[in-house]
C-alpha cells in the first residue's frame, strides 16, 4: 500500500525512534489512539491516522500551542479523524476518555521531573487490555560526549559544573528504571529494548551547532554553567575534539506494555 503520509526518510532522529515504537506497537484498524507530544510534524501520529483508518480516532497532544498549530496546518483537510489538541501530559483533564492505545514518541524525555507519577496518569487513560508504547533516548545516550566534557571541566577545575553535569546525567531513567516503574504499575507483557543510534557531526561549528545537538542536548551543558563566555570556552575547546568522542552514539529506548484486563 502506498502511504500518503510516511515517515519521513529526511528526519535522522525523529524517525528511528518512530520505527522503534511501530515495531513494538500492535496496531489495527479502528482503534481509539493518544499520541503524546505529538511534535509540529506529527511523527508518527500522520502515520498512525492512516493506519487506523476513519472508523478509528488519532489524537495528538502536545504542550506548546505553536506545535499543535504547526501540526494542525500540516493536516488541513485530510484525517478528519485525526485531531489535535494543547494538553499537558502532566495534567491531563479528567474528563479525557480512554484509549485503546497510547503512543509518544521522543516524549518520556520531556515528562521530567515527575516521569512515573506522568506515566501512571498515562496509564490511568488506557483501557484495560490497551497497550502503551514510549520511545525516549536513555540513560547513556551521548555517554562519550558527557565524558569529554567532564574532562574538560575538571582540567579547567570547575567543581560546581561538574556536579550539575552528574546530576543532569544521572536524572535521565534507563531501560531498567523503566521497566520498574511498568512493573510497580502492575502492567503486562512488558518489553523495554535499547538500540544505538549513531549521529554523525563535524568538528568545530558544524557539532556546536548541529540542529539535533543543539536544539536539546548540548544546551543542557551550556547550563551547566554560570558564566556564558566560560561555557563558550569549554563547549568550543570539545568541539575540536571529536575525535575523542565519535562515534556519538543514542540509546534509542523503546517501552511497551499492556493493561490488564479488568
Amino acid at each position: 500500500m502506498t502511504l500518503s503520509w510516511p515517515l519521513p526518510k529526511s528526519d535522522p532522529w525523529s524517525t528511528p525512534f518512530a520505527e522503534s515504537l511501530l515495531s513494538q506497537l500492535d496496531l489495527q484498524a479502528g482503534l481509539s489512539l493518544l499520541d503524546v507530544a505529538c511534535g509540529g510534524a506529527g511523527i508518527p501520529a500522520f502515520y498512525l491516522a492512516e493506519q487506523i483508518g476513519p472508523s478509528g480516532r488519532v489524537l495528538g497532544i502536545d504542550l506548546s500551542p505553536g506545535q499543535i498549530t504547526r501540526a494542525q496546518a500540516r493536516k488541513g483537510k485530510a484525517l478528519p479523524w485525526l485531531e489535535f489538541a494543547c494538553m499537558d501530559v502532566c495534567a491531563l483533564p479528567p474528563d479525557l476518555p480512554a484509549f485503546d492505545r497510547i503512543t509518544g514518541n521522543l516524549s518520556f524525555m520531556f515528562f521530567r521531573p515527575k516521569r512515573f507519577e506522568a506515566l501512571q496518569n498515562l496509564i490511568a487513560h488506557l483501557k484495560p487490555g490497551g497497550q502503551i508504547v514510549l520511545t525516549f533516548p536513555s540513560l547513556g545516550t551521548f555517554d562519550s560526549l558527557w565524558q569529554r566534557i567532564d574532562r574538560e571541566m575538571a582540567d579547567r577545575q570547575r567543581v560546581r559544573e561538574r556536579q550539575a553535569l552528574a546530576d543532569y546525567i544521572a536524572e535521565r531513567p534507563s531501560a531498567q528504571d523503566v521497566k520498574h516503574w511498568l512493573e510497580t504499575l502492575r502492567m503486562e507483557k512488558i518489553v523495554v529494548c535499547d538500540e544505538p543510534l549513531e549521529i554523525p557531526t563535524g568538528p568545530g561549528p558544524a557539532f556546536l551547532y548541529h540542529p539535533l545537538l543543539r536544539g536539546g542536548f548540548l544546551e543542557d551543558a551550556y547550563e551547566c554553567f554560570e558564566d556564558p563566555q566560560l561555557a563558550n570556552e569549554v563547549m568550543t575547546t570539545v568541539s575540536n575534539d571529536i575525535d575523542s568522542f565519535l562515534p556519538l552514539l543514542a540509546l534509542r529506548c523503546t517501552m511497551s506494555a499492556w493493561k490488564a484486563q479488568a
